[in-house]
Protein backbone atom coordinates (compact mmCIF):
# COMPACT_ATOMS: atom_id res chain seq x y z
CA UNK A 1 0.00 0.00 0.00
CA UNK A 2 1.72 3.54 -1.30
CA UNK A 3 1.42 6.42 0.69
CA UNK A 4 -1.94 7.83 -0.60
CA UNK A 5 -4.07 4.72 -0.04
CA UNK A 6 -2.88 5.15 3.20
CA UNK A 7 -3.79 8.24 3.62
CA UNK A 8 -6.82 6.95 1.90
CA UNK A 9 -7.47 4.57 4.18
CA UNK A 10 -7.69 6.70 7.11
CA UNK A 11 -10.57 9.45 5.83
CA UNK A 12 -13.52 9.04 6.86
CA UNK A 13 -17.15 10.62 5.90
CA UNK A 14 -18.36 12.38 8.80
CA UNK A 15 -21.77 14.71 9.20
CA UNK A 16 -21.31 14.85 5.34
CA UNK A 17 -17.43 15.89 5.41
CA UNK A 18 -14.23 14.09 4.44
CA UNK A 19 -12.00 14.38 7.34
CA UNK A 20 -9.57 12.86 9.17
CA UNK A 21 -9.10 11.88 12.64
CA UNK A 22 -6.23 13.43 15.40
CA UNK A 23 -4.62 10.22 16.19
CA UNK A 24 -4.18 9.17 12.51
CA UNK A 25 -2.82 12.99 11.57
CA UNK A 26 -0.58 12.80 14.53
CA UNK A 27 0.83 9.31 13.32
CA UNK A 28 1.14 10.65 9.81
CA UNK A 29 3.28 13.82 10.81
CA UNK A 30 5.09 11.98 13.26
CA UNK A 31 4.22 13.41 16.62
CA UNK A 32 2.01 12.53 19.70
CA UNK A 33 -1.78 13.22 19.86
CA UNK A 34 -1.17 15.26 22.60
CA UNK A 35 1.33 17.52 21.86
CA UNK A 36 -0.83 18.01 17.71
CA UNK A 37 -3.75 18.78 19.79
CA UNK A 38 -1.92 21.59 22.31
CA UNK A 39 -0.85 22.79 18.74
CA UNK A 40 -4.17 23.00 17.44
CA UNK A 41 -5.55 24.45 20.89
CA UNK A 42 -2.58 27.01 20.68
CA UNK A 43 -3.56 28.39 17.14
CA UNK A 44 -7.47 27.61 17.59
CA UNK A 45 -8.15 30.82 15.41
CA UNK A 46 -6.78 28.61 12.42
CA UNK A 47 -9.62 26.41 12.90
CA UNK A 48 -12.60 27.33 12.59
CA UNK A 49 -15.81 24.93 12.37
CA UNK A 50 -15.32 24.03 8.65
CA UNK A 51 -12.05 23.18 9.40
CA UNK A 52 -11.79 21.19 12.32
CA UNK A 53 -14.92 19.76 15.36
CA UNK A 54 -14.97 17.58 17.85
CA UNK A 55 -16.50 14.27 17.77
CA UNK A 56 -20.15 13.21 19.29
CA UNK A 57 -20.10 10.34 21.43
CA UNK A 58 -22.20 8.29 19.44
CA UNK A 59 -19.87 9.55 16.04
CA UNK A 60 -17.24 8.25 18.16
CA UNK A 61 -18.79 4.72 19.33
CA UNK A 62 -19.69 4.58 15.15
CA UNK A 63 -15.97 4.99 14.05
CA UNK A 64 -14.17 3.46 16.46
CA UNK A 65 -16.34 0.12 16.36
CA UNK A 66 -14.21 -0.13 12.52
CA UNK A 67 -11.01 0.15 13.93
CA UNK A 68 -9.54 -3.45 14.30
CA UNK A 69 -7.74 -2.45 17.65
CA UNK A 70 -9.54 0.83 18.58
CA UNK A 71 -7.63 3.84 20.47
CA UNK A 72 -9.95 3.92 23.22
CA UNK A 73 -7.13 2.69 25.30
CA UNK A 74 -4.61 5.36 24.36
CA UNK A 75 -7.55 8.06 25.00
CA UNK A 76 -8.91 9.40 28.15
CA UNK A 77 -12.57 8.46 28.13
CA UNK A 78 -13.67 12.28 28.23
CA UNK A 79 -11.52 13.29 25.34
CA UNK A 80 -13.27 12.54 22.66
CA UNK A 81 -11.09 12.96 19.01
CA UNK A 82 -10.86 15.71 16.85
CA UNK A 83 -11.63 15.62 13.22
CA UNK A 84 -10.02 17.51 10.13
CA UNK A 85 -11.31 18.15 7.27
CA UNK A 86 -9.33 18.83 4.07
CA UNK A 87 -8.14 22.22 5.07
CA UNK A 88 -7.78 21.48 8.27
CA UNK A 89 -5.57 18.62 7.78
CA UNK A 90 -3.46 20.89 5.57
CA UNK A 91 -3.79 23.91 7.89
CA UNK A 92 -1.60 21.40 10.52
CA UNK A 93 1.47 21.73 8.81
CA UNK A 94 1.92 25.47 9.34
CA UNK A 95 1.31 24.80 13.07
CA UNK A 96 3.56 22.09 13.61
CA UNK A 97 6.37 23.40 11.55
CA UNK A 98 8.81 20.35 10.42
CA UNK A 99 9.89 19.30 7.47
CA UNK A 100 8.22 16.06 8.16
CA UNK A 101 4.52 17.91 8.30
CA UNK A 102 5.41 20.13 4.84
CA UNK A 103 5.76 16.31 3.19
CA UNK A 104 2.71 15.03 4.93
CA UNK A 105 0.77 18.13 3.61
CA UNK A 106 1.58 17.27 0.86
CA UNK A 107 0.51 13.71 0.65
CA UNK A 108 -2.93 14.56 2.26
CA UNK A 109 -3.55 16.89 -0.43
CA UNK A 110 -2.76 14.21 -2.93
CA UNK A 111 -4.80 11.70 -1.39
CA UNK A 112 -8.02 14.44 -1.02
CA UNK A 113 -7.35 15.16 -4.61
CA UNK A 114 -7.52 11.48 -5.84
CA UNK A 115 -10.51 10.94 -4.10
CA UNK A 116 -12.41 13.75 -5.71
CA UNK A 117 -11.21 12.65 -9.04
CA UNK A 118 -12.78 8.79 -8.60
CA UNK A 119 -15.91 10.84 -7.04
CA UNK A 120 -16.31 12.33 -10.12
CA UNK A 121 -15.59 9.67 -12.03
CA UNK A 122 -18.49 7.67 -11.11
CA UNK A 123 -21.01 10.52 -10.97
CA UNK A 124 -21.75 10.35 -14.78
CA UNK A 125 -24.48 13.07 -15.33
CA UNK A 126 -27.38 12.02 -17.75
CA UNK A 127 -28.96 13.82 -19.15
CA UNK A 128 -32.84 14.26 -19.44
CA UNK A 129 -32.57 14.08 -22.74
CA UNK A 130 -30.79 10.94 -23.03
CA UNK A 131 -33.44 9.47 -20.46
CA UNK A 132 -36.22 10.58 -22.87
CA UNK A 133 -34.67 8.48 -25.92
CA UNK A 134 -33.95 5.40 -23.91
CA UNK A 135 -37.27 5.24 -22.82
CA UNK A 136 -39.04 5.82 -25.95
CA UNK A 137 -37.00 2.70 -27.17
CA UNK A 138 -38.04 0.93 -24.57
CA UNK A 139 -41.41 1.86 -25.55
CA UNK A 140 -40.86 0.68 -29.10
CA UNK A 141 -39.46 -2.55 -27.37
CA UNK A 142 -42.61 -3.09 -25.51
CA UNK A 143 -44.62 -2.25 -28.24
CA UNK A 144 -43.20 -5.05 -30.18
CA UNK A 145 -43.12 -7.83 -27.20
CA UNK A 146 -46.75 -6.92 -26.29
CA UNK A 147 -48.46 -6.58 -29.08
CA UNK A 148 -50.88 -9.75 -28.46
CA UNK A 149 -51.10 -8.79 -24.71
CA UNK A 150 -53.83 -5.37 -24.96
CA UNK A 151 -53.65 -5.49 -21.12
CA UNK A 152 -49.99 -5.10 -20.04
CA UNK A 153 -49.40 -3.21 -23.18
CA UNK A 154 -51.64 -0.38 -21.78
CA UNK A 155 -50.62 -0.63 -18.50
CA UNK A 156 -46.99 -0.23 -19.02
CA UNK A 157 -47.66 2.36 -21.55
CA UNK A 158 -49.21 4.12 -19.14
CA UNK A 159 -46.31 3.84 -17.00
CA UNK A 160 -43.60 4.45 -19.75
CA UNK A 161 -46.21 7.84 -20.12
CA UNK A 162 -46.30 8.90 -16.97
CA UNK A 163 -42.22 8.94 -16.40
CA UNK A 164 -41.84 10.70 -19.82
CA UNK A 165 -44.09 13.78 -18.45
CA UNK A 166 -42.00 13.75 -15.32
CA UNK A 167 -39.23 13.87 -17.30
CA UNK A 168 -40.71 16.61 -19.67
CA UNK A 169 -41.69 18.40 -16.35
CA UNK A 170 -37.74 18.27 -15.20
CA UNK A 171 -36.68 19.51 -18.18
CA UNK A 172 -39.02 22.24 -18.39
CA UNK A 173 -38.82 23.38 -14.33
CA UNK A 174 -34.62 23.70 -14.78
CA UNK A 175 -32.70 24.22 -17.75
CA UNK A 176 -30.11 21.72 -17.84
CA UNK A 177 -26.74 23.53 -16.65
CA UNK A 178 -24.00 23.70 -19.50
CA UNK A 179 -20.48 22.40 -18.46
CA UNK A 180 -18.06 23.90 -16.92
CA UNK A 181 -14.86 24.48 -18.46
CA UNK A 182 -12.30 22.86 -16.58
CA UNK A 183 -9.58 25.26 -15.15
CA UNK A 184 -5.79 24.42 -13.70
CA UNK A 185 -3.44 22.40 -15.66
CA UNK A 186 -4.74 19.38 -17.62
Amino acid sequence: MNDIQLIQSRIYEIRGQKVMLDFDLAELYQVETRILNQSVKRNINRFPDDFMFRLTESEWGNISSQFVMTSRAKRPKSALPLAFTEHGALMLSSVLRSDVAVETSIKITRAFVAMRQAMNHLALPIKLSELEMRINLLRNEMDDILHDQNDINESTRAQLDAISTALAELQADKPIPKPRRRIGFV
